[in-house]
Protein backbone atom coordinates (compact mmCIF):
# COMPACT_ATOMS: atom_id res chain seq x y z
CA UNK A 1 0.00 0.00 0.00
CA UNK A 2 1.57 3.28 -1.15
CA UNK A 3 0.10 5.32 1.72
CA UNK A 4 0.83 2.67 4.35
CA UNK A 5 -1.44 0.27 6.24
CA UNK A 6 -3.61 1.95 8.90
CA UNK A 7 -3.77 0.55 12.44
CA UNK A 8 -5.96 1.37 15.40
CA UNK A 9 -3.26 0.31 17.89
CA UNK A 10 -1.65 3.49 19.29
CA UNK A 11 1.37 1.45 20.40
CA UNK A 12 2.21 0.14 16.93
CA UNK A 13 2.67 3.37 15.01
CA UNK A 14 6.46 3.21 15.28
CA UNK A 15 9.12 0.51 15.03
CA UNK A 16 11.30 -0.47 18.01
CA UNK A 17 14.51 1.57 18.24
CA UNK A 18 17.60 -0.12 16.80
CA UNK A 19 21.21 0.86 17.50
CA UNK A 20 21.74 1.84 13.86
CA UNK A 21 18.64 4.01 13.88
CA UNK A 22 19.84 5.62 17.11
CA UNK A 23 23.22 6.49 15.58
CA UNK A 24 21.65 7.92 12.40
CA UNK A 25 19.40 10.21 14.41
CA UNK A 26 22.15 11.17 16.86
CA UNK A 27 24.58 12.26 14.13
CA UNK A 28 22.41 15.22 13.15
CA UNK A 29 22.90 16.70 16.62
CA UNK A 30 26.51 17.37 15.62
CA UNK A 31 25.19 20.64 14.17
CA UNK A 32 25.06 22.04 17.70
CA UNK A 33 28.83 22.44 17.59
CA UNK A 34 28.38 25.39 15.17
CA UNK A 35 26.32 27.30 17.72
CA UNK A 36 28.48 26.39 20.69
CA UNK A 37 31.85 26.94 19.09
CA UNK A 38 30.94 30.46 18.05
CA UNK A 39 29.73 31.34 21.54
CA UNK A 40 33.02 30.08 22.97
CA UNK A 41 35.59 31.33 20.50
CA UNK A 42 34.35 34.91 20.27
CA UNK A 43 34.53 35.20 24.06
CA UNK A 44 38.28 34.45 23.91
CA UNK A 45 39.00 36.42 20.73
CA UNK A 46 37.54 39.55 22.34
CA UNK A 47 40.32 39.28 24.93
CA UNK A 48 43.12 38.76 22.37
CA UNK A 49 45.59 41.71 22.44
CA UNK A 50 46.49 41.19 18.76
CA UNK A 51 42.82 41.18 17.74
CA UNK A 52 42.17 44.27 19.89
CA UNK A 53 45.14 46.03 18.24
CA UNK A 54 43.89 45.09 14.75
CA UNK A 55 40.42 46.52 15.42
CA UNK A 56 41.18 49.48 17.72
CA UNK A 57 44.68 50.45 16.64
CA UNK A 58 47.24 51.71 19.19
CA UNK A 59 46.88 54.20 21.99
CA UNK A 60 48.58 57.58 21.71
CA UNK A 61 51.60 56.25 23.64
CA UNK A 62 51.98 53.27 21.28
CA UNK A 63 50.49 50.73 23.69
CA UNK A 64 47.66 48.28 22.92
CA UNK A 65 44.23 49.17 24.35
CA UNK A 66 43.09 46.96 27.22
CA UNK A 67 39.87 45.95 25.44
CA UNK A 68 37.59 46.69 22.52
CA UNK A 69 35.35 49.68 22.99
CA UNK A 70 31.84 48.81 24.21
CA UNK A 71 30.33 49.69 20.83
CA UNK A 72 32.82 47.55 18.87
CA UNK A 73 32.51 44.65 21.30
CA UNK A 74 28.73 44.83 21.01
CA UNK A 75 28.87 44.96 17.20
CA UNK A 76 31.31 42.07 16.75
CA UNK A 77 29.37 39.75 19.04
CA UNK A 78 25.84 40.67 18.00
CA UNK A 79 26.27 40.78 14.21
CA UNK A 80 26.46 36.99 13.92
CA UNK A 81 23.19 36.71 15.82
CA UNK A 82 21.61 39.21 13.44
CA UNK A 83 22.67 37.01 10.51
CA UNK A 84 21.31 33.90 12.18
CA UNK A 85 17.95 35.62 12.74
CA UNK A 86 17.46 36.13 9.02
CA UNK A 87 18.97 32.74 8.19
CA UNK A 88 16.48 30.98 10.47
CA UNK A 89 13.53 32.88 8.94
CA UNK A 90 14.59 32.00 5.39
CA UNK A 91 15.52 28.39 6.20
CA UNK A 92 11.95 27.23 6.82
CA UNK A 93 10.85 27.98 3.27
CA UNK A 94 14.06 26.54 1.81
CA UNK A 95 13.53 23.33 3.81
CA UNK A 96 10.03 22.94 2.35
CA UNK A 97 11.41 23.32 -1.17
CA UNK A 98 14.65 21.32 -1.24
CA UNK A 99 14.32 19.17 1.88
CA UNK A 100 15.59 19.26 5.43
CA UNK A 101 19.03 17.74 4.99
CA UNK A 102 19.92 19.71 1.85
CA UNK A 103 18.97 22.95 3.58
CA UNK A 104 21.44 22.16 6.38
CA UNK A 105 24.13 21.29 3.81
CA UNK A 106 23.48 24.59 2.01
CA UNK A 107 23.80 26.35 5.36
CA UNK A 108 27.21 24.71 5.86
CA UNK A 109 28.41 26.19 2.55
CA UNK A 110 27.27 29.68 3.54
CA UNK A 111 28.97 29.22 6.90
CA UNK A 112 32.29 28.33 5.23
CA UNK A 113 32.13 31.46 3.06
CA UNK A 114 31.73 33.51 6.23
CA UNK A 115 34.75 31.79 7.79
CA UNK A 116 36.92 32.66 4.77
CA UNK A 117 35.95 36.32 5.11
CA UNK A 118 36.72 36.34 8.85
CA UNK A 119 40.15 34.86 8.16
CA UNK A 120 41.08 38.05 6.31
CA UNK A 121 40.70 40.08 9.54
CA UNK A 122 43.87 42.12 10.02
CA UNK A 123 44.08 43.17 6.37
CA UNK A 124 42.66 46.61 5.69
CA UNK A 125 39.72 47.63 7.89
CA UNK A 126 39.77 44.79 10.43
CA UNK A 127 36.46 45.75 12.02
CA UNK A 128 34.60 45.79 8.70
CA UNK A 129 36.02 42.40 7.68
CA UNK A 130 35.20 40.59 10.93
CA UNK A 131 31.70 42.10 10.95
CA UNK A 132 30.92 41.09 7.36
CA UNK A 133 32.39 37.62 7.88
CA UNK A 134 30.36 36.99 11.03
CA UNK A 135 27.20 38.30 9.36
CA UNK A 136 27.58 35.85 6.45
CA UNK A 137 28.52 32.97 8.78
CA UNK A 138 25.49 33.87 10.87
CA UNK A 139 23.14 33.21 7.97
CA UNK A 140 24.65 29.72 7.68
CA UNK A 141 24.30 29.11 11.42
CA UNK A 142 20.67 30.26 11.16
CA UNK A 143 19.99 27.63 8.50
CA UNK A 144 21.66 24.96 10.58
CA UNK A 145 20.21 25.84 13.99
CA UNK A 146 16.62 25.93 12.74
CA UNK A 147 16.60 22.97 10.38
CA UNK A 148 18.73 20.53 12.39
CA UNK A 149 16.11 20.75 15.17
CA UNK A 150 13.33 20.29 12.60
CA UNK A 151 15.13 17.36 10.95
CA UNK A 152 15.90 15.61 14.24
CA UNK A 153 12.35 16.02 15.55
CA UNK A 154 10.95 14.48 12.37
CA UNK A 155 13.28 11.48 12.15
CA UNK A 156 13.78 10.51 15.82
CA UNK A 157 11.73 7.69 17.41
CA UNK A 158 9.27 9.10 19.95
CA UNK A 159 10.68 7.00 22.82
CA UNK A 160 14.08 8.70 22.61
CA UNK A 161 13.30 11.89 20.69
CA UNK A 162 13.80 14.09 23.72
CA UNK A 163 17.15 12.50 24.57
CA UNK A 164 18.39 12.68 20.99
CA UNK A 165 17.37 16.31 20.50
CA UNK A 166 19.01 17.03 23.87
CA UNK A 167 22.14 15.75 22.13
CA UNK A 168 21.98 18.93 20.05
CA UNK A 169 22.40 21.00 23.23
CA UNK A 170 25.18 18.64 24.34
CA UNK A 171 27.02 19.34 21.09
CA UNK A 172 26.55 23.05 21.73
CA UNK A 173 28.35 22.61 25.05
CA UNK A 174 31.10 20.54 23.42
CA UNK A 175 31.52 23.32 20.87
CA UNK A 176 31.90 25.88 23.65
CA UNK A 177 34.45 23.65 25.42
CA UNK A 178 36.49 23.06 22.26
CA UNK A 179 36.53 26.79 21.57
CA UNK A 180 37.67 27.55 25.12
CA UNK A 181 40.51 25.02 24.86
CA UNK A 182 41.65 26.29 21.46
CA UNK A 183 41.50 29.93 22.58
CA UNK A 184 43.45 29.03 25.73
CA UNK A 185 46.12 27.22 23.69
CA UNK A 186 46.52 30.07 21.18
CA UNK A 187 46.31 33.02 23.59
CA UNK A 188 50.10 33.26 23.93
CA UNK A 189 50.79 33.31 20.18
CA UNK A 190 52.63 36.46 19.17
CA UNK A 191 51.05 36.71 15.71
CA UNK A 192 47.59 36.76 14.11
CA UNK A 193 47.31 33.01 14.75
CA UNK A 194 46.13 34.11 18.20
CA UNK A 195 42.67 34.78 16.71
CA UNK A 196 42.86 33.28 13.19
CA UNK A 197 43.41 29.69 14.37
CA UNK A 198 40.19 29.67 16.47
CA UNK A 199 38.33 31.11 13.47
CA UNK A 200 39.79 28.61 10.97
CA UNK A 201 38.93 25.56 13.10
CA UNK A 202 35.27 26.16 12.21
CA UNK A 203 35.87 24.66 8.76
CA UNK A 204 36.15 21.23 10.34
CA UNK A 205 32.64 21.33 11.83
CA UNK A 206 31.05 22.42 8.56
CA UNK A 207 32.77 19.69 6.53
CA UNK A 208 31.88 16.92 8.99
CA UNK A 209 28.20 17.89 9.20
CA UNK A 210 27.70 18.45 5.46
CA UNK A 211 29.60 15.30 4.49
CA UNK A 212 27.76 13.11 6.99
CA UNK A 213 24.30 14.38 6.07
CA UNK A 214 24.88 13.54 2.42
CA UNK A 215 24.82 9.87 3.42
CA UNK A 216 21.64 10.11 5.54
CA UNK A 217 18.01 9.99 4.36
CA UNK A 218 15.84 13.10 4.35
CA UNK A 219 12.84 13.41 6.65
CA UNK A 220 9.97 11.02 5.80
CA UNK A 221 7.53 13.73 6.93
CA UNK A 222 9.02 16.10 4.34
CA UNK A 223 8.42 13.46 1.65
CA UNK A 224 4.82 12.97 2.82
CA UNK A 225 4.26 16.73 2.78
CA UNK A 226 5.46 16.87 -0.83
CA UNK A 227 3.45 13.79 -1.88
CA UNK A 228 6.40 11.41 -2.42
CA UNK A 229 5.15 8.48 -0.39
CA UNK A 230 7.50 5.85 -1.82
CA UNK A 231 10.51 7.96 -0.81
CA UNK A 232 8.91 8.45 2.59
CA UNK A 233 8.67 4.68 3.02
CA UNK A 234 12.29 4.24 1.94
CA UNK A 235 13.43 6.94 4.38
CA UNK A 236 11.54 5.22 7.21
CA UNK A 237 13.16 1.91 6.25
CA UNK A 238 16.62 3.38 6.67
CA UNK A 239 15.75 5.26 9.84
CA UNK A 240 13.95 2.43 11.62
CA UNK A 241 16.01 -0.51 10.36
CA UNK A 242 12.92 -2.45 9.22
CA UNK A 243 11.85 -3.77 5.76
CA UNK A 244 9.77 -1.22 3.89
CA UNK A 245 6.81 -3.63 3.68
CA UNK A 246 6.85 -4.46 7.43
CA UNK A 247 3.82 -3.58 9.50
CA UNK A 248 5.84 -1.12 11.58
CA UNK A 249 6.95 0.94 8.57
CA UNK A 250 3.55 0.78 6.88
CA UNK A 251 1.69 1.66 10.10
CA UNK A 252 3.94 4.64 10.81
CA UNK A 253 3.68 5.82 7.22
CA UNK A 254 -0.12 5.55 7.34
CA UNK A 255 -0.17 7.57 10.57
CA UNK A 256 2.01 10.35 9.08
CA UNK A 257 -0.12 10.45 5.91
CA UNK A 258 -3.37 10.52 7.89
CA UNK A 259 -2.11 13.32 10.14
CA UNK A 260 -0.96 15.32 7.12
CA UNK A 261 -4.37 14.82 5.51
CA UNK A 262 -6.12 15.90 8.72
CA UNK A 263 -3.93 18.98 9.18
CA UNK A 264 -4.40 19.96 5.53
CA UNK A 265 -8.16 19.91 6.05
CA UNK A 266 -7.65 22.50 8.79
CA UNK A 267 -4.68 24.37 7.28
CA UNK A 268 -5.18 24.29 3.48
CA UNK A 269 -2.33 24.87 1.05
CA UNK A 270 -1.99 28.57 0.25
CA UNK A 271 0.34 31.08 -1.42
CA UNK A 272 3.57 32.38 0.07
CA UNK A 273 2.13 35.23 2.14
CA UNK A 274 -1.02 33.33 3.12
CA UNK A 275 0.97 30.29 4.23
CA UNK A 276 3.11 32.50 6.46
CA UNK A 277 -0.03 34.04 7.92
CA UNK A 278 -1.25 30.54 8.82
CA UNK A 279 1.35 30.54 11.60
CA UNK A 280 -0.74 33.25 13.29
CA UNK A 281 -4.28 31.94 12.81
CA UNK A 282 -6.63 30.94 15.62
CA UNK A 283 -7.43 32.42 18.99
CA UNK A 284 -4.93 33.28 21.69
CA UNK A 285 -6.98 31.38 24.28
CA UNK A 286 -7.38 28.25 22.10
CA UNK A 287 -4.66 25.84 23.27
CA UNK A 288 -4.11 24.16 19.88
CA UNK A 289 -4.36 27.25 17.65
CA UNK A 290 -1.45 28.01 15.35
CA UNK A 291 -1.09 31.44 16.95
CA UNK A 292 -0.80 29.88 20.41
CA UNK A 293 1.81 27.37 19.18
CA UNK A 294 3.84 30.09 17.45
CA UNK A 295 3.81 32.25 20.57
CA UNK A 296 4.79 29.21 22.65
CA UNK A 297 7.72 28.36 20.39
CA UNK A 298 9.06 31.90 20.07
CA UNK A 299 8.60 32.67 23.77
CA UNK A 300 10.35 29.45 24.82
CA UNK A 301 13.44 30.54 22.93
CA UNK A 302 13.11 34.07 24.28
CA UNK A 303 12.99 32.73 27.84
CA UNK A 304 16.03 30.53 27.19
CA UNK A 305 18.02 33.64 26.25
CA UNK A 306 16.57 35.63 29.17
CA UNK A 307 18.24 33.25 31.62
CA UNK A 308 21.47 35.16 30.99
CA UNK A 309 23.51 32.09 30.10
CA UNK A 310 25.09 33.71 27.06
CA UNK A 311 26.26 36.56 29.24
CA UNK A 312 28.50 33.95 30.88
CA UNK A 313 29.77 32.46 27.63
CA UNK A 314 30.04 35.62 25.51
CA UNK A 315 31.34 38.00 28.12
CA UNK A 316 32.71 36.05 31.09
CA UNK A 317 36.36 36.76 30.16
CA UNK A 318 36.09 40.55 29.75
CA UNK A 319 33.60 40.76 32.66
CA UNK A 320 35.83 38.84 35.09
CA UNK A 321 38.81 40.90 33.93
CA UNK A 322 36.87 44.09 34.62
CA UNK A 323 36.11 43.10 38.23
CA UNK A 324 39.78 42.84 39.05
CA UNK A 325 38.97 40.02 41.44
CA UNK A 326 40.10 37.08 39.27
CA UNK A 327 43.76 36.46 38.45
CA UNK A 328 43.09 34.00 35.60
CA UNK A 329 39.68 34.68 33.99
CA UNK A 330 40.43 32.32 31.08
CA UNK A 331 40.78 29.40 33.49
CA UNK A 332 37.52 30.29 35.28
CA UNK A 333 35.79 30.54 31.90
CA UNK A 334 37.01 27.02 31.05
CA UNK A 335 35.67 25.73 34.38
CA UNK A 336 32.25 27.16 33.55
CA UNK A 337 32.43 25.49 30.15
CA UNK A 338 33.41 22.13 31.65
CA UNK A 339 30.42 22.28 34.02
CA UNK A 340 28.20 23.02 31.02
CA UNK A 341 29.47 19.97 29.14
CA UNK A 342 29.33 17.64 32.13
CA UNK A 343 25.80 18.63 33.16
CA UNK A 344 24.00 18.37 29.82
CA UNK A 345 24.05 14.53 29.48
CA UNK A 346 21.92 14.33 32.63
CA UNK A 347 19.04 15.67 30.52
CA UNK A 348 19.24 12.61 28.22
CA UNK A 349 17.71 10.60 31.08
CA UNK A 350 15.62 13.20 32.93
CA UNK A 351 13.80 14.50 29.85
CA UNK A 352 12.41 11.02 29.12
CA UNK A 353 12.03 9.98 32.76
CA UNK A 354 10.33 13.07 34.17
CA UNK A 355 9.26 14.95 31.04
CA UNK A 356 9.78 18.35 29.46
CA UNK A 357 7.47 20.40 31.68
CA UNK A 358 8.90 19.41 35.13
CA UNK A 359 12.40 19.89 33.76
CA UNK A 360 11.75 23.51 32.79
CA UNK A 361 9.93 24.34 36.05
CA UNK A 362 12.67 22.90 38.27
CA UNK A 363 15.42 24.38 36.10
CA UNK A 364 13.98 27.90 36.24
CA UNK A 365 13.61 27.61 40.02
CA UNK A 366 17.22 26.54 40.47
CA UNK A 367 18.54 29.25 38.14
CA UNK A 368 16.66 32.12 39.78
CA UNK A 369 17.99 31.14 43.23
CA UNK A 370 21.58 31.03 41.95
CA UNK A 371 21.32 34.34 40.07
CA UNK A 372 19.95 36.21 43.08
CA UNK A 373 22.61 34.71 45.38
CA UNK A 374 25.38 35.80 43.00
CA UNK A 375 23.91 39.30 42.89
CA UNK A 376 23.41 39.63 46.65
CA UNK A 377 26.88 38.32 47.54
CA UNK A 378 28.45 40.51 44.87
CA UNK A 379 26.94 43.82 45.93
CA UNK A 380 27.62 43.18 49.63
CA UNK A 381 31.06 41.53 49.90
CA UNK A 382 32.02 40.07 46.51
CA UNK A 383 32.90 41.27 43.00
CA UNK A 384 31.81 44.85 43.65
CA UNK A 385 34.15 45.30 46.63
CA UNK A 386 37.74 45.69 45.40
CA UNK A 387 40.63 48.01 46.25
CA UNK A 388 43.78 48.82 44.23
CA UNK A 389 47.09 47.35 45.38
CA UNK A 390 50.50 49.03 45.20
CA UNK A 391 50.65 48.43 41.43
CA UNK A 392 47.20 49.93 40.89
CA UNK A 393 45.60 46.53 40.16
CA UNK A 394 42.18 45.94 41.73
CA UNK A 395 42.14 43.17 44.31
CA UNK A 396 39.00 41.66 45.84
CA UNK A 397 38.48 42.53 49.50
CA UNK A 398 36.93 39.13 50.22
CA UNK A 399 38.34 36.29 48.13
CA UNK A 400 36.03 33.74 49.77
CA UNK A 401 32.96 35.73 48.74
CA UNK A 402 34.21 35.91 45.16
CA UNK A 403 34.81 32.15 45.17
CA UNK A 404 31.25 31.66 46.43
CA UNK A 405 29.93 33.74 43.54
CA UNK A 406 31.92 31.67 41.06
CA UNK A 407 30.51 28.50 42.65
CA UNK A 408 26.92 29.73 42.34
CA UNK A 409 27.52 30.74 38.72
CA UNK A 410 28.74 27.18 38.11
CA UNK A 411 25.62 25.77 39.82
CA UNK A 412 23.47 28.08 37.66
CA UNK A 413 25.17 26.63 34.58
CA UNK A 414 24.41 23.12 35.88
CA UNK A 415 20.69 23.94 36.14
CA UNK A 416 20.63 25.57 32.70
CA UNK A 417 22.58 22.83 30.94
CA UNK A 418 20.44 20.03 32.36
CA UNK A 419 17.04 21.73 31.87
CA UNK A 420 16.43 24.84 29.80
CA UNK A 421 19.41 24.31 27.51
CA UNK A 422 18.01 21.18 25.84
CA UNK A 423 14.37 21.60 26.91
CA UNK A 424 13.55 24.64 24.80
CA UNK A 425 15.06 23.06 21.66
CA UNK A 426 13.19 19.79 22.23
CA UNK A 427 9.79 21.46 22.57
CA UNK A 428 9.96 23.74 19.52
CA UNK A 429 10.47 20.70 17.31
CA UNK A 430 7.41 18.94 18.77
CA UNK A 431 4.60 21.50 19.06
CA UNK A 432 3.93 22.52 15.45
CA UNK A 433 1.66 20.66 12.99
CA UNK A 434 3.30 19.45 9.77
CA UNK A 435 1.91 22.15 7.39
CA UNK A 436 3.57 24.97 9.36
CA UNK A 437 6.30 23.02 11.17
CA UNK A 438 9.27 24.28 9.16
CA UNK A 439 8.17 27.90 9.47
CA UNK A 440 7.20 27.51 13.12
CA UNK A 441 10.59 26.06 14.04
CA UNK A 442 12.25 28.77 11.91
CA UNK A 443 10.36 31.53 13.71
CA UNK A 444 11.17 30.01 17.11
CA UNK A 445 14.86 29.73 16.27
CA UNK A 446 14.83 33.28 14.89
CA UNK A 447 13.40 34.39 18.24
CA UNK A 448 16.36 32.75 19.98
CA UNK A 449 18.81 34.62 17.79
CA UNK A 450 16.89 37.91 17.98
CA UNK A 451 17.09 37.88 21.77
CA UNK A 452 20.66 36.61 21.54
CA UNK A 453 21.39 39.71 19.45
CA UNK A 454 19.60 42.08 21.82
CA UNK A 455 21.44 40.70 24.86
CA UNK A 456 24.77 40.78 23.01
CA UNK A 457 24.16 44.44 22.07
CA UNK A 458 23.06 45.72 25.48
CA UNK A 459 25.35 43.70 27.77
CA UNK A 460 28.56 45.74 27.14
CA UNK A 461 26.60 48.86 27.97
CA UNK A 462 25.29 47.30 31.18
CA UNK A 463 28.66 46.09 32.51
CA UNK A 464 31.25 48.26 30.70
CA UNK A 465 33.36 50.40 33.05
CA UNK A 466 32.64 53.49 30.98
CA UNK A 467 28.92 52.68 30.70
CA UNK A 468 26.52 51.12 33.22
CA UNK A 469 29.28 49.36 35.19
CA UNK A 470 26.65 47.19 36.93
CA UNK A 471 29.18 44.55 37.96
CA UNK A 472 27.38 41.96 40.10
CA UNK A 473 24.12 43.91 39.98
CA UNK A 474 23.55 42.58 36.46
CA UNK A 475 22.66 39.25 38.07
CA UNK A 476 19.57 40.85 39.65
CA UNK A 477 18.32 41.36 36.08
CA UNK A 478 19.00 37.73 35.10
CA UNK A 479 17.43 36.52 38.35
CA UNK A 480 14.26 38.50 37.70
CA UNK A 481 14.03 37.09 34.17
CA UNK A 482 14.54 33.53 35.48
CA UNK A 483 11.61 34.18 37.82
CA UNK A 484 9.51 35.07 34.78
CA UNK A 485 10.64 31.80 33.16
CA UNK A 486 9.51 29.85 36.25
CA UNK A 487 5.99 31.32 36.14
CA UNK A 488 5.85 30.88 32.36
CA UNK A 489 6.81 27.19 32.57
CA UNK A 490 4.11 26.41 35.12
CA UNK A 491 1.23 28.03 33.27
CA UNK A 492 2.08 27.67 29.58
CA UNK A 493 4.39 24.71 28.84
CA UNK A 494 2.66 21.41 27.84
CA UNK A 495 4.05 17.90 28.40
CA UNK A 496 5.00 16.06 25.19
CA UNK A 497 7.02 13.13 26.60
CA UNK A 498 6.50 9.76 24.92
CA UNK A 499 4.19 11.02 22.17
CA UNK A 500 4.67 10.91 18.42
CA UNK A 501 4.54 14.28 16.65
CA UNK A 502 1.07 13.34 15.43
CA UNK A 503 -0.07 12.50 18.97
CA UNK A 504 1.26 15.84 20.22
CA UNK A 505 -1.16 17.53 17.80
CA UNK A 506 -4.08 15.60 19.28
CA UNK A 507 -2.93 16.19 22.87
CA UNK A 508 -2.81 19.96 22.32
CA UNK A 509 -6.37 19.84 20.98
CA UNK A 510 -7.74 18.01 24.02
CA UNK A 511 -5.86 19.36 27.06
CA UNK A 512 -4.39 22.45 28.70
CA UNK A 513 -0.69 22.79 29.62
CA UNK A 514 -1.33 22.00 33.30
CA UNK A 515 -3.34 18.84 32.50
CA UNK A 516 -1.30 17.68 29.50
CA UNK A 517 0.87 15.23 31.48
CA UNK A 518 -2.22 13.08 32.21
CA UNK A 519 -3.23 12.73 28.56
CA UNK A 520 -2.76 9.31 26.90
CA UNK A 521 -3.25 8.43 23.21
CA UNK A 522 -6.62 6.79 22.60
CA UNK A 523 -6.88 6.64 18.79
CA UNK A 524 -4.52 6.75 15.86
CA UNK A 525 -4.95 9.42 13.21
CA UNK A 526 -5.13 6.70 10.58
CA UNK A 527 -8.11 5.05 12.34
CA UNK A 528 -9.79 8.42 12.87
CA UNK A 529 -9.47 9.32 9.19
CA UNK A 530 -10.79 5.87 8.18
CA UNK A 531 -13.84 6.46 10.39
CA UNK A 532 -14.32 9.89 8.88
CA UNK A 533 -14.19 8.52 5.34
CA UNK A 534 -16.61 5.77 6.32
CA UNK A 535 -19.10 8.21 7.83
CA UNK A 536 -18.86 10.43 4.75
CA UNK A 537 -19.51 7.42 2.51
CA UNK A 538 -22.51 6.30 4.59
CA UNK A 539 -23.87 9.83 4.58
CA UNK A 540 -23.51 9.94 0.80
CA UNK A 541 -25.38 6.64 0.38
CA UNK A 542 -28.23 7.87 2.57
CA UNK A 543 -28.55 11.04 0.50
CA UNK A 544 -28.64 8.99 -2.74
CA UNK A 545 -31.46 6.79 -1.36
CA UNK A 546 -33.42 9.84 -0.29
Amino acid sequence: MVGGRPTDDVNRIEAPVTFKAYLICAFASFGGIFFGYDSGYINGVLGSPIFIRAVEGLNGDGSTPDALSSSHQSLVVSILSAGTFFGAIIAGDVADRIGRKWTVIFGCLIYMIGIVIQMITGVGDALAVIVVGRLVAGVGVGFESAIVILYMSEICPKAVRGALVAGYQFCITIGILLASVIVYVTKDHKNTGQYRIPIAIQFIWAIILAGGLMMLPDSPRYFVKTGRLEKAGEALRRLRGQPVDSDYIQNELAEIVANEEYERSIIPTAGFISSWMQCFTGGLWVSNSNLRRTILGTSLQMMQQWTGVNFIFYYSTPFLQSTGAISNPFAISMIFTAVNVGSTPLSFWTVERFGRRPLLIVGAGGMLICQFLVAIIGVTVGFNKTTPNADGVSIANNISAVNAQIAFIAIFIFFFASTWGPGAWILIGEIFPLPIRSRGVGLSTASNWMWNTIIAVITPYMVGKDKGNLKSSVFFIWGGLCTAAFVYSYFLVPETKGLSLEQVDRMMEETTPRTSAKWVPHQTFAAAMEEKRGSVAVHGEVEEKV
